[in-house]
């Protein structure tokens, strides 16, 4: 008899939920390992012309094989014949440049798939247009170059919603929310979610809904909306499993494991095991899949599992799952990728609270040069804020503290962000008294207090004037 993963009680093979804890069920899991694995586009490239999506769940062991090779000859013989009898060739290109997609010859893919627009744009293909556009987009931004991203999504979009393809219009939609996303663009990136979303239902695209609704959960989270996540993931998972989808079962299962853990330290356990459901079952596909997409699923399982480490004083397992995050990121990366910047911050936080202040500061260090390629100035003085705190702290070395917070000061300077300026300008006070330059500390005092008073924080500017009347006194 089977077991129920939750309350491990015998189950019979045809619930679809416990009848005694009333959990889902992924019931008869062996055969569904067996059926295709169907990808979502919340995380990987997704072509939707006709030749990527008989490409999408393509089973590959090896990306250079002979395979490959055979079908670039014969898409070669292809074009050079319909060139010659002077017919279209787009579609062709478009097939070549997905076969250069598998081989990770990005320059190759980014040539076909512009070759194919003009193709198509010399024959006023409206729709294969559009298609062009979006897979140029999909490589620009794994390339991490967001701007020609976001004006080829933004260029298939106009031509989409021209003639009248409400699906693909939800695809790159999509799309265009996940670049907003990356660049922490919170209002946009929910703007293009909640409007694919919203045409998602209205046109009762059940699939569509679900992959839309789960890309919409990465910006619940941000704005702490637990109670519309739980009832997305509920649905999703429910829709997954009556599809055999393993793979968007997968894709839920890390997003509970990352809500239970949002949730705080109650619900830890309950995160600890959604995680590890997810890296079994990947664990279980993993010859179905390319080592890219196995790599994509299993970051973030190991980046929050080396969370709840952390947080149960685990620093061992901490630091293997940290480490292992790292690898897998750039496993699937082609040039620097955010998320490891992500990954770079946990490790120097662990790091900070072993009190290993070098490894911290190189850490931080690392994360932020990541960080300074995708332009995130807060996230940059963010953690120049922390690296100048463990100078000051632990390793008293002033002069570098004051460094590193002048550098938080004037990123957040030109963000116009007055609460973290007036923190750092105060910080800046403390460190100024610590090296006997009082002159300098009721400088950076008296400009902290203005800001806190733009705030209008009562506390702050009792606080400060304190400081202030107490080394005027002097």
């Amino acid at each position: 008899m089977p077991i129920c993963h939750y309350c491990k009680r015998e189950i019979e093979m045809d619930w679809k939920y416990c009848h005694h804890c009333n959990k889902p069920l992924i019931t008869n899991i062996d055969i569904e390992l067996n059926k295709r694995i169907q990808q979502s586009y919340d995380e990987s490239p997704f072509y939707y012309s006709e030749v990527g999506i008989e490409e999408e769940n393509y089973e590959v062991q090896a990306y250079y094989n002979e395979e490959i090779e055979e079908n670039l000859k014969k898409i070669e013989q292809d074009l050079s014949e319909k060139e010659q009898l002077g017919e279209s060739i787009g579609d062709l290109l478009l097939k070549k440049a997905s076969l250069f997609y598998k081989t990770r010859d990005f320059e190759s893919t980014l040539k076909n798939l512009e070759l194919a627009l003009k193709n198509f744009s010399e024959d006023d293909d409206l729709l294969n247009i559009a298609i062009s556009h979006n897979e140029i987009g999909l490589l620009h931004e794994e390339r991490g170059y967001f701007e020609q991203a976001i004006y080829n999504f933004d260029s298939a979009l106009s031509i989409l919603e021209q003639i009248d393809d409400q699906q693909k219009v939800i695809q790159v939609l999509n799309n265009l929310g996940n670049i907003y996303y990356v660049l922490k663009e919170w209002e946009e990136a929910y703007n293009k979610y909640q409007t694919a979303l919203d045409i998602s239902e209205k046109f009762e695209y059940e699939l569509d809904s679900v992959r839309t609704s789960s890309n919409l959960v990465e910006i619940l989270f941000i704005l702490k909306d637990y109670d519309r996540i739980i009832k997305i993931l509920k649905r999703n998972e429910s829709f997954f499993k009556d599809n055999e989808n393993i793979y968007g079962i997968i894709q839920t299962r890390i997003k509970f494991g990352k809500l239970y853990y949002y949730y705080g330290e109650v619900y830890y356990d309950q995160s600890y095991k959604f995680l590890n459901e997810a890296l079994d079952l990947i664990e279980r596909i993993k010859d179905q899949v390319s080592i890219y997409d196995k790599a994509r699923l299993e970051w973030e399982c190991y980046l929050y599992l080396g969370k709840l480490n952390l947080m149960w004083d685990n620093d061992a397992n901490a630091e293997d799952f940290f480490l292992k995050s790292l690898s897998t990121i750039r496993t699937f990366e082609i040039q620097d990728h955010i998320k490891e910047g992500i990954v770079l911050e946990d490790i120097a936080s662990f790091h900070a609270l072993r009190g290993e202040d070098d490894s911290a500061i190189e850490y931080y260090s690392y994360a932020s040069e990541i960080y300074e390629k995708f332009g995130d100035k807060e996230k940059i003085a963010e953690l120049s804020t922390k690296i100048g705190k463990i100078y000051y702290d632990y390793v008293q070395n002033y002069i570098k503290t004051i460094e590193y917070y002048q550098k938080a000061l004037n990123l957040y300077e030109t963000l116009n962000s007055s609460k973290q300026i007036a923190i750092i300008l105060e910080r800046l006070g403390d460190v100024s008294i610590a090296n006997q330059d009082i002159e300098s500390a009721i400088d950076y005092y008296e400009r902290a207090k203005l800001h806190y008073e733009e705030i209008e924080d009562i506390s702050e500017i009792e606080s400060i004037t304190k400081k202030l009347d107490s080394i005027k006194k002097v």
